[in-house]
């Protein structure tokens, strides 16, 4: 049966990734969009490549699907800016570009550079297709290498200046040569016997252990297992920012986040610990504070699907491969208790449970413009019990990280890998593959003003995402900075981190959405669930204090 490049990749994002939504600016792969149609796929045009490939992101991470994202040759450089994010959280998405043909290339032609060293950094596989019969194997081998070792971007590059020469071509191959099926591509497994029993014998000898997990156990949905481990041995749980809501928030083993956005007493805790069990946690310097935490000499137990990231943040590493729930349900199950781990769990938790409760009480004392932390706290209590929080980088992961709380098991949160924003973009594509759950956005006013020409986007689906903005007209993170580099300096400091005000309830109504202007804390909670109830697109603008700055870490 003849069929075209259209029909394959169609049929690859409908029928084998069963994807209902696709992110992509014109002009790309149209008859590809127009195959898509037919199979019921949504078509998310969007305002910008970045903006485009942030949906993708955040997609895959609320749906757990692989997300798709589109654009055509002079787009190309676009797109592959908008994927760095999702390569360092770890997440399966799909980039496709169109490329002119060998002919134009190295003739310095219009709109086209190399796209290859634009893609190799941000993604684990990129490809050129040059002729359809390609096709069926090299997506084939992509969307294999997306789901297997550690998930990340992949990349394809199509013949034609919209991929068009790749999509109209015919193909004649036979159905079994369209091997792009994902089954069993994930890592189903559980480590050696003799790993297992290492890591048991080094959890039996520790008095003060404790679990860090990363944002890999939330996407793998290792929760319930994670809790087993660390109930049968009376283990806290840390986590890092982006692993935050693997498990409630309210657990009593639950300790908070690690790591340089972490609050004061946490890192502490994690350095007086003589055994630490990371679970789908990267090791990089952010969860480390520069790798100095735990002290090079503290025993490590790494949980990670990828053999490759075993050992690679810590040096005194007993690394257990494969399924994280396995993993982690072996270690429970083949170790004994042989300490009283009380006393330690207790203490972990009265540092947690007693700093948030004065972090909560002084944030509530009486200001003139509402604190960053009590908006931070109140949008975990406004979230519903299924509620997806998505949170953008610098203090809106700061605050989120240390002061939303996530006590129901059906709440997720997802935050920026470092993309200031991410946020906006990445929770329109969280909706899109999490209709039928509330979706909610944190967002500093200096992260939204990179892509908010998507509240078009908004609107013109109708979603029922609900944008709480921290506006305090500046660039909240890089202010206190900026303020110690001019104490004895004359000049202009604002033009670094200040923005004019803006009312950005007002500018959601000039494109048809729900706006709320909020100058009162008192009035946060209740606005959040009114427009939550109302299922419509909406922009909540909490007017706040810019100088409101969070803790430091604690350092060694």
């Amino acid at each position: 049966m003849q069929r075209t490049g259209a029909d394959i990749i169609a049929d690859a994002i409908d029928s084998q990734e069963d994807v209902d939504h696709v992110f992509f600016v014109d002009a790309v792969l149209r008859h590809t969009l127009i195959e898509l149609e037919k199979r019921g796929v949504k078509r998310i045009l969007a305002h910008s490549e970045k903006a485009a490939a942030y949906m993708a992101d955040g997609y895959a991470r609320a749906s757990g699907k692989t997300g798709f994202c589109m654009a055509q040759a002079v787009g190309a450089a676009n797109l592959a800016a908008g994927l760095q994010d999702a390569y360092l959280d770890r997440v399966p998405v799909v980039a496709i570009t169109g490329r002119k043909p060998d002919t134009h290339q190295h003739r310095n032609a219009y709109q086209e550079v190399s796209h290859a060293p634009l893609y190799q950094p941000v993604t684990k596989f990129t490809a050129e297709v040059r002729t359809v019969d390609q096709l069926p194997r090299v997506l084939g081998h992509a969307l294999r290498a997306t789901k297997t070792g550690t998930r990340r971007p992949v990349h394809l590059d199509l013949d034609g200046l919209k991929g068009d020469r790749v999509e109209e071509a015919a193909y004649d191959g036979r159905p079994a040569d369209i091997a792009f099926s994902s089954s069993g591509a994930t890592l189903n497994s559980t480590a050696h016997p003799e790993d297992i029993a290492n890591a048991a014998s080094f959890l039996e000898s520790a008095s003060r252990p404790i679990l860090v997990c990363g944002v890999t156990s939330l996407y793998e949905n290792a929760g319930d297992a994670i809790k087993v481990l660390a109930e049968k041995h009376a283990i806290p749980i840390a986590t890092s920012v982006g692993g935050r809501s693997v498990i409630e928030t309210s657990h009593p083993n639950h300790i908070g986040v690690v790591g340089t956005y972490s609050a004061p007493y946490a890192n502490r805790l994690l350095n007086e610990a003589d055994l630490v069990i990371y679970v789908g946690c990267h090791g990089g310097d952010q969860i480390s504070s520069d790798w100095t935490i735990p002290a090079p000499t503290t025993q490590v137990i790494q949980i990670d699907a990828d053999p490759v990231e075993l050992g690679r943040g810590h040096p005194n590493t007993c690394g257990l491969a494969g399924d994280l729930t396995l993993n982690c349900l072996a270690l429970a199950k083949n170790s004994k208790i042989t300490h009283d781990r009380k006393a330690w769990l207790d203490a972990c938790s009265d540092e947690a449970r007693n700093w948030l409760q004065k972090a909560i009480s002084k944030s509530k004392e009486p200001r003139d413009l509402i604190p960053a932390e009590l908006l931070a706290h109140e949008v975990g209590k406004a979230l519903p019990e299924n509620g997806i929080l998505v949170a953008d980088t610098g203090f809106s992961a700061t605050w989120t990280a240390q002061l939303t709380e996530f006590r129901h098991p059906g709440q997720k949160y997802l935050r920026a890998a470092g993309s200031l924003g991410w946020a906006f973009p990445a929770a329109i594509g969280a909706q899109c593959g999490a209709m039928d759950q509330p979706v909610l956005c944190f967002s500093g006013d200096g992260a939204f003003y990179y892509h908010m020409g998507e509240l078009e986007t908004l609107k013109r689906w109708n979603l029922p995402l609900v944008t709480v903005i921290n506006n305090n007209s500046a660039l909240g993170q890089g202010l206190r900075s900026v303020k110690k580099l001019y104490e004895n300096l004359d000049g202009r400091m604002g033009d670094l981190v200040e923005f004019h005000p803006t009312n950005f309830a007002e500018l959601a109504k000039v494109f048809g959405i729900d706006g709320y202007r909020v100058d009162r804390a008192d009035e946060i909670g209740g606005i959040i669930k009114t427009a939550l109830a109302n299922k419509r697109p909406a922009i909540i603008d909490v007017v706040t204090d810019p100088d409101c700055n969070p803790e430091p870490a604690w350092k060694i």
